[in-house]
């Protein structure tokens, strides 16, 4: 009988984590679809997939994941190619040290960390549900735990000015977003059969340093010292998106490594903040078109 490829749309593969992830992936015989902003970079990244598997399926949607409109077209022509998605695992993110604002009016934090793994998901539904038993795996961090005061809805349109000493609490707010969404979205979902999942990768110099202009140095240091590897990051990825275990359970957060559950910082795990913020975040994106 012949094996059906698991479909496997990952954001963020052409570098970092999501790179790492989609190499694993391909080993182990998915059919990938993967967003990227840059034809060059996408080359690159399907270099070094067919390296280690010559065979793997792999297919491009390009546009700007800092951009809603573009994170909404991406979507809909995913879901026009691919009727049926076995996994989407939302990693693309970054950790800005100054505040950029999109041409959306969108802190650039809030909307490839947060924004676009909420939107990108709600167009893909039709294509998971299809998949019957489905998985969504968003990147979380335990970075999370350092999010300062979270104010809804305000924290979604705050386009406030920061220092890069002010970055690491907007970076772990929408972090802590990513688990809440994580949470809600697995009630909201119940009965689907699509199992929502959340990780920590654990600290990876890829993501959170890679807008230094010492970030390539202090990768070599951290990974000579056996510091931050993010093959591990990536192999909690892999785990979440194919091991049987995992599509057994929705609305958890992982750790790295262990694969152990964790208990998010308040109010990560608050059902009514949870429900709060997919509230305002449905009426803020109704508000801009961006969905049905």
């Amino acid at each position: 009988m012949k094996t059906i490829q698991p479909i496997i749309v990952i954001t963020g593969a052409t570098s970092g984590l999501g790179q790492l992830a989609a190499i694993e992936l391909a080993k182990r015989g998915a059919h990938l679809v993967l967003t990227a902003r840059s034809e060059e970079r996408a080359e690159t990244t399907r270099n070094k997939i067919c390296e280690v598997a010559p065979t793997a399926k792999i297919n491009f949607f390009f546009g700007d994941l800092s951009i809603l409109s573009d994170v909404k077209r991406i979507g809909l022509e995913i879901a026009d190619t691919y009727p049926r998605i076995n996994v989407l695992l939302n990693n693309a993110g970054l950790h800005a040290f100054e505040q950029r604002v999109t041409s959306e009016g969108f802190a650039e934090m809030i909307a490839v960390n947060y924004l676009a793994p909420w939107l990108l998901t709600h167009t893909l539904q039709p294509s998971l549900i299809q998949a019957s038993h489905a998985r969504v795996v968003n990147v979380a961090s335990e970075a999370s735990r350092n999010h300062g005061k979270l104010v809804l809805p305000d924290d979604l349109k705050d386009t406030t000015p920061f220092t890069a000493r002010g970055s690491s609490s907007i970076y772990g707010k929408t972090k802590l977003l990513n688990i809440m969404f994580t949470g809600e979205l697995a009630r909201q979902w119940d009965g689907t059969g699509i199992r929502v999942n959340a990780l920590n990768p654990g600290f990876n110099v890829t993501g959170l340093g890679r807008e230094l202009w010492f970030a390539s140095m202090l990768e070599r240091i951290l990974t000579f010292l056996h510091i931050g590897d993010p093959r591990r990051g990536a192999e909690i990825m892999t785990r979440l998106a194919m091991e049987p275990a995992f599509g057994e359970v929705s609305g958890e957060y992982f750790n790295v490594g262990s694969g152990a559950s964790i208990t998010p910082v308040y109010p990560g795990g608050d059902a009514g903040m949870q429900n709060k913020l997919w509230t305002v975040t449905t009426q803020l994106l109704e508000q801009r078109g961006l969905l049905k």
